[in-house]
């Protein structure tokens, strides 16, 4: 299943489970760990005093109480000092604690706060690329929806706004005079005007399923691996797989286009199937042309610059 980045209030979210980023000398003492406290109720409260401390790297799991949630999965988050004492990994252990244990609870969904960036110090960024790695690497081998809640509003993800579309622009620029007709250019249609209308009609180019599923075959690829790839859902892969003539989004083609790492005339023309294309008018467009000439899929990364300039993110249907 796939993951998403989200601007909510945690004790807002129905899921399967929340995780409560706490301590062990004040638990419910402010931000998150406070909001969850309250919104749960007494029953919550009762069980954390029961439990007693949590060691660290370790994850406890309880009742959800009057949370939309139905559990509520209790770690203790590290503290950033000055990043030279193996910080960044007890972060990542500690998003990889309480994931093992959901899914040893048979736990679906999932929600974390942006652990350790409010008072413990993380700068919020770094804290971003932590839990998006960890997830990441978590989903190469389990099933699960993952949602990493951000309370700050967007903003640019390691780039400013203006300087990254203006690194687009001069990227563009720089690159070949075919890839930049081939994103301002229109599809160019083979019709043999011979032919009657019916005949033509009647005679249609490889569908967007079979070029996905050719494509796959291929590059002796797994279905596991490009679905989790392109972050998205198992059984919405399982529908394209098993239907010749599904329409996908336009979102959904472009994430199996970055899962299968094709360059933009690849990438056009997949989508070209589905009916879309690539538009140097469109922010959301920009965004992908940029990584793909860049050479960059990291879908986790391109994800995270969607989100902080507030834009669609990828592969969530």
């Amino acid at each position: 299943m796939p993951f998403t980045i989200l601007n909510k209030d945690i004790t807002k979210m129905e899921v399967d489970a929340i995780v409560n980023s706490t301590n062990n000398f004040s638990f419910g003492s402010g931000g998150a760990d406070y909001d969850i406290y309250q919104a749960a109720g007494l029953g919550l409260i009762q069980d954390r005093t029961s439990i007693g401390d949590i060691p660290p790297l370790k994850a406890i799991i309880t009742k959800g109480y009057n949370l939309p949630a139905k559990h509520v999965i209790h770690v203790v988050a590290p503290r950033f000092i000055d990043g030279n004492h193996n910080e960044e990994q007890l972060l990542e252990e500690t998003y990889l604690s309480a994931m093992l244990l959901a899914y040893e609870q048979n736990i679906e969904s999932l929600a974390f706060p942006l652990i350790s960036s409010g008072s413990l110090g993380f700068p919020w960024q770094k804290a971003l690329k932590i839990a998006l790695t960890s997830v990441s690497r978590f989903l190469e081998d389990h099933e699960m929806m993952i949602y990493v809640l951000v309370y700050e509003e967007p903003v640019p993800y390691d780039i400013s706004s203006d300087s990254f579309f203006r690194r687009i622009d001069r990227f563009q620029r720089r690159s070949t005079r075919s890839e930049t007709e081939l994103i301002n250019s229109l599809i160019c249609y083979d019709i043999d005007l011979e032919q009657s209308i019916d005949d033509e009609v009647g005679n249609l180019d490889e569908t967007f399923s079979d070029a996905i599923m050719r494509m796959i075959d291929e590059r002796d690829l797994s279905d596991s691996y490009v679905y989790k790839k392109a972050n998205v859902d198992k059984k919405l892969f399982s529908k394209i797989r098993c239907n010749p003539d599904y329409q996908p989004s336009k979102v959904t083609a472009i994430a199996l286009a970055l899962a299968l790492e094709l360059n933009l005339e690849e990438t056009n023309n997949l989508l070209a199937k589905a009916g879309f294309t690539l538009s140097t008018s469109q922010h959301f467009d920009k965004v992908i042309i940029y990584y793909i000439i860049k050479g960059n899929y990291d879908l986790y990364e391109i994800n995270a610059t969607l989100f902080s300039f507030g834009l669609k993110m990828i592969g969530l249907e």
